[in-house]
């Protein structure tokens, strides 16, 4: 099954499940990409709802990822947008979905997830107990630093990149997810 088959049918799925949620859900999460975001259905549920996030969807579904994110978690995912995939150098995400690369592609993408849920003021508040810089320990092994520049929260990357923290907050049945303005990359050895 390519990987457009594969997202074409989680998104479908998805959406069938959230319309009814729609209709029935009090909204208090922030959007994404316009988008509302049901903080009773998990991680996966709201990625593939979100118009900004297809290239992480099909990453996620291409590294295998899709039912460990259904799960029970609690899961903190710094997800990026399809424009931070985009500002990659050209032809790095067609080579990371291809089959040979699934090792890294998987490192990337779990290095974008830690196996505890942190809201932005818990983040905040490691920041400022760790005297403005809070390691954090994802679930691909990288350590990222957390920091705060002009009131957001900024997370730099193994090779010194640093991603913005666009959308805060965002509740998941299973985590939250954090939006993020650039792919976080683990060290380049």
């Amino acid at each position: 099954m390519s990987i457009t088959t594969k997202t074409t049918t989680i998104l479908g799925a998805a959406a069938f499940t959230l319309a009814g949620a729609f209709a029935a859900s009090a909204q208090s999460n922030p959007t994404v990409g316009g988008a509302p975001m049901l903080a009773e259905r998990n991680i996966v549920e709201n990625a593939v709802n979100s118009p900004i996030h297809t290239t992480l969807v099909a990453a996620v579904t291409e590294a295998g990822l899709v039912e460990t994110l259904m799960g029970e978690g609690p899961f903190t995912v710094f997800a990026p947008t399809d424009d931070a995939f985009a500002a990659l150098p050209a032809g790095s995400v067609e080579a990371l979905l291809e089959p040979r690369n699934s090792d890294r592609l998987t490192q990337i993408l779990t290095c974008h997830v830690v196996a505890a849920e942190a809201f932005s003021d818990a983040i905040g508040g490691m920041i400022a107990d760790d005297g403005g810089a809070h390691p954090i320990e994802t679930v691909g092994g990288c350590v990222f630093t957390a920091r705060m520049q002009n009131g957001q929260i900024m997370i730099e990357d193994e090779q010194g990149r640093m991603a913005t923290v666009t959308i805060a907050d965002v509740d998941q049945s299973n985590g939250v997810i954090h939006v993020i303005d650039t792919v976080l990359l683990p060290s380049a050895s």
